[in-house]
């Protein structure tokens, strides 16, 4: 039975460098593949972009989405946030288990930031239950946060089971550390980084990252590794940096 899961969460800044300086999806998929990861949370993924096509010579035919999963992450689950005249953006989870169900729940706080959930559910060979994945975008201010994790925590209540693995990852915007307070004492959840440091990891901006705005919390594994990705070529590819652990199944 496979009973150890490599995941890593990344905000891609919709496949641009610090400043939208440069398209940069095609080194970004280079090194996600190096990751080697069984399952990637992704944040600011661009579904569509007309202006973006037309401008750049080596946009992808495809979702970027799917540009990124390619051969290595055989299944992939999208959704859909913000929409705009010239496409749309959301954020993604690229699986190399089966995706048996997935659900993307909008929680906008407010009509200036376009905020959601993104809930897969994945077989993983031999697991006797599905492994519940939550990929999240928080927005930036505190009450709309705090509403956000409300509503996070009322969906884990109504749609993960008890006593199914869980994992929810991506960009809270958390400088604050207050996610914590409600995942952990409410839901039984541990942060991986907080298990393996003693406290959330550094995340931003990925060149000499200072503020720890993303997180991994898990339910139902043992951690075993943790690491952030920084300096080359993460720095490059997002202002966020890419952070992944390793755990096994309890």
């Amino acid at each position: 039975m496979l009973n150890t899961l490599h995941i890593a969460t990344y905000n891609i800044h919709k496949g641009f460098s610090h400043f939208n300086r440069r398209m940069v999806l095609h080194q970004l998929r280079d090194s996600l593949r190096a990751l080697n990861a069984d399952i990637i949370f992704l944040q600011e993924v661009v579904g569509l972009h007309k202006g973006h096509a037309a401008r750049f010579e080596n946009w992808p035919c495809n979702p970027q989405y799917e540009f990124l999963a390619d051969s290595v992450w055989s299944d992939f689950a999208y959704g859909k946030n913000a929409v705009y005249t010239e496409g749309h953006h959301g954020n993604a989870i690229l699986s190399r288990y089966p995706i048996m169900r997935w659900i993307n729940l909008d929680v906008s706080a407010h009509r200036f930031e376009s905020r959601g959930l993104l809930h897969c559910e994945i077989d993983v060979p031999g697991w006797p239950e599905r492994l519940h994945c939550i990929c999240v975008h928080l927005g930036l201010f505190k009450r709309g946060q705090s509403q956000q994790l409300q509503v996070l925590g009322q969906h884990i209540e109504q749609l993960v089971p008890r006593g199914a693995p869980l994992v929810i990852a991506g960009d809270f915007n958390d400088w604050r550390e207050i996610a914590s307070r409600v995942l952990v004492e409410r839901f039984s959840l541990i942060e991986a980084f907080e298990s393996t440091e003693g406290r959330a990891a550094r995340s931003y901006p990925s060149a000499l990252p200072l503020f720890r705005l993303d997180r991994i919390y898990v339910r139902g594994f043992q951690v075993e590794k943790t690491q952030v990705h920084r300096g080359h070529p993460w720095s490059k590819t997002s202002d966020h940096a890419v952070l992944s652990a390793t755990m096994t199944l309890r």
